[in-house]
């Protein structure tokens, strides 16, 4: 630790004479003398030094923190986070025992209930409003007594989501927003879009994260008509306990109230309680983490970057990393700019923080995007973390509890777009949701195929391993860009209905074969170097979620057109598990996926 000499002690401002005089030792009251002076210098911790990210943050950020990703924008919040993510990549995971949130009793709650005296009773009570609101309001809409619980106010953040159209025809189609109030909810429109990678070229395309979404307009009209069509909000509060019964569950809070629901959504994000106790606490099998501004005072501004990187792979603390920038018009000026800059690693000792990512942006910023810093007025610093696992969607293990959401894990784990992913399977969730709730199917197994296997989202594993950087290898730092843009210059050659699904998150057989086997017939010397950069057992353990992917596009292709007219006369149960069945080989193949006409 750095040490200083203690200056002479200061009364406003002046120095103080305390303790000693020109004329000698000073008496104290009752004629004792005063301690001669030590001239004996006195050492003192010297305070810390502002890191840049400090001093930028506490000239702008406030303490108005609201729900979801990216919610919190204080240099406090980034401090908690840094330190949530040290303990994720503590070795071995020292965490402590995980706290068991939710309680099994094999009885009746009527004893609980008179003994609480429940002042509400839901049929579904969803955890977490700031995606949770989306599910809420299509399953109040069908009919259902819904309650939302959110830990802080149910608001939307004030930097804007970015999604392409077809992601919010989804909430039409559902029927919980018309096409006026999508009008209304988007802050700006912008095209072209670009990809590129380091020093090879650019790959442009057209409507794709196009829009730039108010999220603060849009969970404010959500908000509405969730409380217009019955629906409560309880605000400021944090889960204590869940406890399931037979009959129904029981959600106690910390602040001592109690509501109980046959059903609880959770959707609590990454870092649901809930989910950790499911998990165990254990690491998730990778991270992105994220770290950016918007701001003010851009040159250029009318088209947008999806992915781009204009390095190579670079050393922070022990960890070798691979940036990527992206950057998107806001509809706060016509000069605002919103810029990530992101990495994909694992959660291990000597893992990079937020803040020193947030250190490195700075520095790349102003060559990124040609504008010094001193030129930009930074409305607002952005941050996160985003964990997942191989083992996703995350299939209930308790009766009564359902994730959705990123607390299921459904979302891509290489793009981590949580709003997209819900909008996406919205319709399926929720009917699924109300379907379990009406012919009370409510067990873990029938909950559970709601979050079924899909080999879509665990073969994407492949590309995010492909572009977190490994340490120890030999091959070159440019590989991961070279491999990216081969790999994009292939899905161009093969056209829009190859390129486009990818770059929204979605994985498909035949465009997925098509653009391997261009790869591999036209850049032949670089699959030892992805043997290298994935590790052998990754790529065996994709190539089985490979043939799934081929399987489930079968399933799907021919057998369920001849299935479906027999399901409709089965039992109530058998009908809605092979809906469900329907829905994974749908879904999980990514032939949910239809471009707008």
């Amino acid at each position: 630790m750095l040490l200083q000499l203690q200056p002479a002690a200061t009364v406003h401002g002046r120095p103080s004479r305390a303790f000693s005089t020109p004329h000698g030792p000073k008496t104290r009251r009752g004629g004792m003398p005063c301690r001669k002076p030590s001239t004996t210098p006195i050492l003192c911790p010297r305070a810390a030094i502002p890191s840049r990210t400090q001093r930028i943050m506490e000239k702008i950020s406030s303490n108005d923190e609201v729900g979801g990703a990216g919610g919190a924008g204080s240099y406090n919040a980034l401090k908690r986070l840094d330190q949530l993510w040290s303990s994720l990549c503590a070795s071995p995971l020292d965490t402590g025992k995980v706290p068991e949130v939710v309680s099994r009793t094999f009885s009746s709650s009527r004893q609980f209930d008179e003994e609480n005296q429940l002042s509400y009773g839901f049929d579904v009570l969803v955890c977490g409003g700031t995606l949770g609101i989306f599910v809420a309001t299509a399953l109040i809409s069908k009919g259902l007594r819904v309650g939302i619980v959110e830990r802080n106010l149910l608001k939307g953040r004030e930097q804007e989501w970015n999604i392409s159209r077809k992601e919010l025809v989804e909430l039409v189609q559902v029927g919980i927003l018309s096409e006026e109030e999508i009008e209304e909810i988007i802050a700006i429109t912008f095209n072209p879009n670009r990809c590129g990678f380091e020093k090879m070229g650019d790959i442009w395309v057209n409507d794709i994260l196009n829009l730039g979404v108010s999220p603060a307009k849009l969970l404010e009209i959500m908000k509405k008509r969730f409380v217009s069509l019955g629906g409560i909000v309880f605000e400021g509060k944090c889960l204590s306990s869940i406890r399931i019964y037979n009959d129904a569950a029981f959600l106690q809070f910390t602040d001592g109230d109690v509501l109980s629901s046959r059903l609880v959504v959770d959707s609590m994000g990454n870092f649901s309680p809930v989910v950790k106790q499911i998990r165990s606490g254990r690491k998730p099998d990778g991270v992105c983490l994220v770290v950016g501004t918007c701001s003010r005072g851009f040159n250029e501004n009318t088209s947008s970057d999806i992915i781009f990187s204009n390095s190579s792979v670079k050393k922070v603390r022990d960890s070798e990393v691979q940036y990527f920038w992206e950057a998107f018009p806001a509809g706060s000026g016509p000069t605002d700019r919103t810029t990530y800059l992101f990495t994909y690693t694992d959660a291990h000792p000597g893992a990079p923080k937020l803040e020193e990512l947030l250190e490195d942006y700075w520095d790349r910023l102003p060559a990124y995007q040609g504008v010094s810093l001193d030129q930009l007025e930074i409305l607002r610093v952005i941050f996160g973390i985003f964990p997942t696992y191989r083992d996703s969607p995350l299939p209930a293990a308790f009766d009564r509890i359902i994730q959705v959401g990123d607390a299921s894990g459904i979302q891509s784990p290489v793009s981590f777009g949580g709003f997209g992913s819900m909008t996406r399977h919205l319709s399926r969730l929720s009917t699924g949701i109300y379907e379990a709730v009406m012919g009370n199917f409510l067990d873990a197994y029938c909950l559970g195929l709601l979050n079924p296997y899909m080999p879509n989202l665990s073969a994407s594993w492949l590309f995010q391993r492909a572009m977190s950087a490994k340490s120890h290898t030999d091959i070159s730092s440019t590989f991961i860009n070279e491999l990216l843009y081969v790999n994009f210059q292939a899905m161009q050659r093969l056209g829009d209905s190859v390129l486009r699904p990818f770059l929204q998150d979605v994985i498909q057989f035949g465009p997925l074969v098509k653009t391997l086997g261009s790869v591999m017939l036209n850049q032949p010397q670089i699959l030892p170097s992805i043997f290298k950069q994935v590790g052998v057992d990754v790529i065996l353990d994709w190539s089985v979620h490979f043939v799934m992917l081929g399987y489930y596009t079968f399933l799907s292709c021919y057998v369920d057109p001849a299935v479906r007219p027999w399901v409709e006369f089965l039992p109530q149960k058998k009908k809605y598990e092979w809906k469900r069945h329907l829905e994974a080989w749908k879904y999980g193949a990514g032939l949910d996926y239809k471009e707008m006409e």
